[in-house]
């Protein structure tokens, strides 16, 4: 069965994504900065608030690079999360050329072992986002989810790309979990090109908005329109 990830802010949110048959939660702060690391108690919270597994955003700033005072935080950040009950997280840099921050990442992703992680949108700002794709496919010890649009302006700008990505193997259409701005007309098409996690955020809010709360309702809607969405030749 295809994934459906919601982006919650609270516990509330949290509980709410379970209520309406999300498999997995993103757990951020601040989306004006598109997700920020909460704080521990927050995860504590939402840890309380439901059984569905947790991944926390380690992002200190509202680009993708980060410094090595950041960082040092962030390693420090991580352990604290993994103990208040995240059972995951996401994160993922670029240098300032824009290419992958492979040293950064790497130190990150250790720290948060042996928990999974997903590389998050910061593929679709990369200098080089095809190059990019490539060396996270190949990297060992890598992301076992890479959050991806196809492009910095939405799925809509990036549908064409995701369905190229997937089109590249069974390995790479699983590596793919589309996010960013998808709409329910994206589902169809990605599903049927192999991808079977979908991302979503103020999809499931009223008006769109991140100032309501998750809705059970908006995210059973999506939990059905995800399972029934299937492969091409299934």
């Amino acid at each position: 069965m295809a994934l459906l990830e919601v982006i919650a802010l609270t516990a509330a949110d949290a509980r709410a994504a379970q209520e309406g048959g999300a498999d997995r939660v993103e757990l951020v702060a601040d989306m004006a900065a598109d997700g920020l690391t909460p704080d521990p108690h927050v995860v504590a919270e939402a840890r309380r608030a439901t059984t569905l597994p947790i991944r926390v955003m380690l992002r200190a700033n509202a680009g993708f690079g980060t410094t090595g005072r950041e960082l040092s935080r962030l390693l420090e950040t991580a352990r604290r999360l993994r103990d208040c009950g995240a059972d995951g997280f996401v994160l993922g840099f670029l240098d300032p050329f824009g290419h992958l921050d492979l040293g950064s990442t790497g130190k990150l992703a250790t720290a948060a072992g042996p928990l999974p992680w997903t590389f998050h949108r910061a593929i679709d700002h990369a200098a080089d986002p095809a190059a990019a794709w490539r060396t996270l496919r190949q990297a060992h010890g890598g992301p076992d989810t890479v959050l991806t649009a196809g492009s910095p302006r939405g799925v809509d700008a990036g549908l064409d790309l995701l369905v190229r990505r997937a089109a590249e193997g069974p390995d790479a259409a699983a590596l793919i979990m589309a996010g960013g701005g998808l709409r329910r007309r994206h589902v169809a098409p990605l599903a049927a090109a192999g991808v079977t996690a979908f991302h979503v955020g103020t999809a499931v809010r009223p008006d769109g908005s991140w100032h309501r709360p998750v809705d059970p309702g908006l995210v059973a809607d999506w939990r059905a329109l995800v399972s029934a969405a299937r492969p091409r030749d299934a």
